[in-house]
């Protein structure tokens, strides 16, 4: 059986042609007795014969491969395609046409799920970015509400109202700002100025810029020993400051009292740079991991509406460094820590 599924055309005709061919001449020689015409006959017949099976499989049954073919592909023949079809696809055995086909049918599978799945994103997108807007929409609206209706006269309450009205608006301007970042990122429309400077310098920089915030839970902040020895690498500084500000906050958020968030600074083969943020806070669950660089994804435990922001820093941190033309990483365990790296150029002779 398989090996009737790997039969070409031009096999299959000759097969039928030679068993019409040798029944007719075996018949003629029965008859006739006279093995010249028998073997003339078989020689005709088979050729004839060979011929005509050819033609008709050719003509119908290729025929209608070369319109899979065409709807396989999905675009207009070019030339090369047309002598293709008229040429090589006649030489294909039915086995190879139906592996294409199968092949074929694999990747638009493929193709099926992977937009299934980002339809599904786009759903949990919108719902988030609804839910973001919605809560300091509809907390101003309360507030503008109650002062029209009498709490105005109170100079305390409109006082309180009207603060708590400013950060609202606030909280949607830093979100809208957010969402044109990333915007711009995802366009390429975002500049780069990219420099030499040293790594560790601007790790300590940040650390003291949230300093204030880190006395709060009391945490350690620290360069890994064996880390200190400057590295320069070549970034946009500004913008690398921003995904450290982003790791090293969310790294505050999520850590425990008295805990500690320690940089790593790491010198890979080739002509990069690996960056690493560490803490021993909650840590992340590792259904959560692959998602986290996602806008507005949170995970049910490690990234939970109650320590505040948008949902957008690490989505942002992850389109700068992919800008610089790098990756990022995460590494975690629930209640021991996380780790956040990415990569940089190593420093460019200008």
């Amino acid at each position: 059986m398989s090996v009737a599924k790997n039969l070409s055309p031009r096999q299959i005709a000759a097969i039928n042609a030679a068993s019409i061919s040798v029944l007719v001449a075996i018949a003629n020689f029965i008859f006739i007795g006279n093995w010249w015409v028998a073997l003339l006959t078989l020689i005709i017949l088979y050729t004839v014969a060979y011929f005509l099976i050819l033609f008709f499989l050719q003509q119908f049954i290729y025929r209608r491969i070369k319109l899979i073919y065409k709807f396989i592909y999905e675009t207009k023949a070019s030339k090369k395609e047309e002598v293709y079809y008229k040429y090589i696809i006649p030489h294909k055995s039915i086995d190879e046409v139906s592996q294409d086909v199968e092949k074929w049918a694999a990747q638009k599978s493929d193709e099926i799920d992977i937009l299934k799945k980002n339809e599904a994103y786009r759903k949990e997108f919108l719902q988030n970015l609804a839910h973001e807007f919605k809560t300091p929409i509809f907390a101003i609206q309360g507030y503008v509400d109650t002062l029209l209706n009498g709490a105005m006269d109170n100079p305390e309450v409109r006082k309180r109202f009207l603060e708590n009205t400013a950060r609202n608006v606030d909280r949607l301007v830093h979100l809208m700002n957010d969402l044109d970042e990333i915007s711009k990122l995802e366009r390429g429309e975002q500049i780069l100025y990219k420099q030499n400077f040293v790594i560790q310098d601007l790790i300590k920089e940040v650390y003291e810029s949230l300093s204030i915030k880190m006395t709060e839970k009391q945490i350690r902040t620290s360069i890994k020993k064996g880390c200190e020895a400057p590295v320069t690498v070549f970034a946009d500084k500004e913008k690398v400051r921003q995904v450290l500000i982003n790791l090293i906050d969310n790294a505050r958020k999520y850590g425990k009292i008295e805990g500690n968030i320690v940089a790593s600074v790491y010198k890979t083969e080739g002509d990069r740079i690996l960056v690493e943020i560490s803490d021993d806070g909650i840590g992340i669950e590792k259904e959560h991991l692959p998602r986290i660089f996602e806008r507005f994804y949170r995970t049910d435990k490690g990234r939970s509406r109650d320590k505040g922001g948008a949902g957008l820093g690490l989505a942002i941190c992850k389109h700068i460094i992919e800008a610089h033309g790098q990756a990022m990483h995460v590494r975690s365990t629930p209640d021991v820590g996380t780790t956040i790296g990415f990569t940089l150029e190593k420093k460019k002779d200008l």
